[in-house]
């Protein structure tokens, strides 16, 4: 088997499934969502899985689709499904907490960091909120806990 059409093949299923998923939304910038797992993936592309996970980070939180069928389409190794649970925050936990937990998987950690870091960046914002400035201050307090 040829491992780096392998990981190739997992790559452009994983962009074709986060296409098809995002597909018709837009970021807080009026942007094509798809734009933000596309920069947050750039950002780990040394690596097959933080790749895939980056691509997939949002999928299951903003998307009907479940890990299942993530795990069917790719497929997932056990690793990446571990990240993907880890990054998919459930609106029970408390913001802070679930980024707590995500500091103990380094491929989880890897990709948040990237998250956040683009989640960050207001030019992309064409007239921040005060809204807007309240959420980065959230993600930097979640970006010192992870690189604490």
């Amino acid at each position: 088997m040829n491992f780096a059409n392998h990981a190739n093949e997992r790559i452009r299923r994983a962009y074709q499934t986060a296409v098809e998923a995002h597909r018709g939304q837009v970021d807080k910038a009026g942007v094509d969502y798809i734009n933000h797992p596309l920069t947050v993936a750039a950002q780990v592309e040394d690596d097959v899985s933080a790749v895939i996970v980056a691509l997939l980070h949002d999928t299951v939180e903003d998307t009907a689709l479940t890990l299942d069928e993530l795990r069917t389409k790719i497929p997932l190794t056990e690793a990446e499904a571990e990240a993907l649970t880890l990054l998919t925050h459930d609106e029970s936990v408390p913001y802070l907490e679930y980024v707590a937990a995500i500091k103990s998987n380094p491929l989880a950690r890897r990709v948040k960091i990237a998250d956040l870091r683009h989640n960050s960046d207001l030019t992309r914002i064409d007239n921040p909120s005060p809204k807007d400035f309240t959420r980065v201050e959230k993600y930097r307090a979640a970006l010192t806990l992870l690189d604490a």
